[in-house]
């Protein structure tokens, strides 16, 4: 009986019709799509008979939204699609092709996730500094294990065993090229590279890996088809991963010295996308998203503890200010560099770790990047059709035919107000409609 509901399921055939579409790029023309089991099979032209329809009543429809970079958990995940994030790119974490196997099987109310599995670090490197000592298992993870169900619970403390049972070291060529062999052997679908010497995040003289050590992993990561990303949060960090050819910056800049037009270039010359993560560089220098908490249209899909976060920072570089991050990203938005969305959220709600929250603070980011000077279409394709592409994640991002259904109706027009993506009426994913 399963199996027939399955493909049921499969065969089901859904128009929805008089919606505004943005396809990821630009609003067009027509005004419904059909969708069969999991994918856009039309845009405009004949409604199926068969077809069950859903009258958009003028509202907008926009593809899932892309966090382009999270550090997850399954609440995570499912905080994620309640606001239309129907895929998270996790940058340090368990959720490889590996880690999804034991963790997300049967579970299906989530966002799709893929991971850089565990980074390459030095020992006592980024991010240990954000983490509790010792090796039980943190009393903010215990908490969030109370509020999951049984297959929930043992499917997280599995993820978490296997993390932990031995922290692969980095301090050597060979260990990194091992490193490398080891993320792949799990699954990884891209790798990621800490350059971190800890000023900004309130701890300077963390430990970094020598030039020759990350560039080796970068050269090997490039044998197996691997995108590289690099958190970096300084200019002269950025710069430096630009050298070793990465792929990606998974941070803003924070600063803004003499030579950030010479490093502009540098960017854009490589080809690297940056994940500027705005909601992150906002919160490090004391502003916590007290406005976004307390916007009925996230307050009433967070846990208090999720909102307590919101309503926090990190406060670990007030010397900086928003107007230097404003500034770096419009500069490298006009030399032609790729900015996604991202929020680097951490996977539960973690004291020190404020201002950001899953999903919810993705659409903080794009209301940021307009603030900052990007038209609202602009900050939709750095949430949709830009990190799809970057990511090589073809089947996404898009509203086309054969593309996966993953899409949010909204009430109102966000490419003329960004602000309107928060008022949600439905999220599908992979063609099952979500409640919102």
């Amino acid at each position: 009986m399963e199996k027939v509901n399955q493909n049921a399921a499969l065969e089901q055939i859904t128009a929805i019709t008089n919606v505004r579409i943005f396809d990821g790029y630009q609003i067009i023309d027509p005004r419904h799509i059909v969708i069969k089991g999991e994918s856009i099979i039309s845009v405009g032209g004949d409604i199926p008979a068969d077809a069950t329809i859903i009258d958009g009543e003028n509202a907008t429809l926009i593809p899932g939204l892309i966090d382009a970079h999270v550090h997850t958990s399954i609440g995570g995940l499912r905080d994620a699609l309640k606001f239309g994030v129907t895929t998270e790119l996790e940058m340090n974490g368990d959720f490889t092709k590996r880690g999804r196997e034991i963790q997300l099987k049967n579970v299906d109310d989530i966002a799709d996730v893929r991971s850089a599995g565990t980074a390459i670090t030095a020992p006592g490197g980024h991010p240990d500094e954000l983490l509790p000592d010792g090796d039980e298992i943190p009393e903010f993870v215990l908490k969030e294990l109370e509020k999951l169900s049984e297959e929930d619970r043992e499917a997280m403390l599995a993820a978490y065993a296997h993390d932990h049972e031995e922290i692969p070291q980095v301090t050597t060529v060979e260990e990194a090229i091992k490193h490398v062999h080891t993320q792949v052997e799990n699954g990884a679908d891209y790798i990621k590279i800490m350059i971190e010497e800890g000023t900004v995040m309130g701890a300077p003289g963390l430990p970094v890996l020598s030039d020759e050590i990350l560039r080796t992993a970068v050269t090997e990561a490039h044998k197996f088809d691997k995108l590289v990303i690099a958190h970096v949060l300084t200019a002269h960090s950025s710069q430096e991963a630009i050298n070793l050819g990465v792929d990606g910056l998974g941070h803003l800049f924070i600063d803004r010295p003499e030579g950030t037009s010479e490093l502009v270039k540098s960017i854009a010359e490589s080809g690297a996308f940056v994940t500027p993560c705005l909601v992150l560089n906002s919160s490090i220098i004391g502003n916590p998203a007290s406005e976004l908490a307390n916007d009925p249209r996230v307050h009433s899909k967070l846990t208090p503890e999720w909102i307590d976060i919101l309503n926090s920072s990190f406060n670990t570089f007030p010397q900086g200010n928003m107007e230097n991050s404003f500034k770096n990203v419009m500069d490298l938005h006009h030399a032609g560099v790729d900015i996604l969305v991202g929020t680097d959220v951490a996977p539960v709600p973690v004291p020190n770790l404020g201002g950001l929250a899953h999903g919810a603070s993705v659409h903080h980011e794009m209301q940021l990047l307009v603030k900052a000077g990007f038209t609202p279409i602009e900050a939709l394709q750095s949430a949709t059709t830009k990190p799809a592409r970057c990511f090589g994640l073809h089947d996404r991002g898009l509203i086309t035919e054969g593309a996966r259904a993953d899409l949010i109706l909204i009430n109102g027009d966000p490419t003329a107000n960004i602000s309107d993506t928060l008022s949600i009426k439905f999220v599908w994913s992979n063609g099952s409609q979500q409640q919102s």
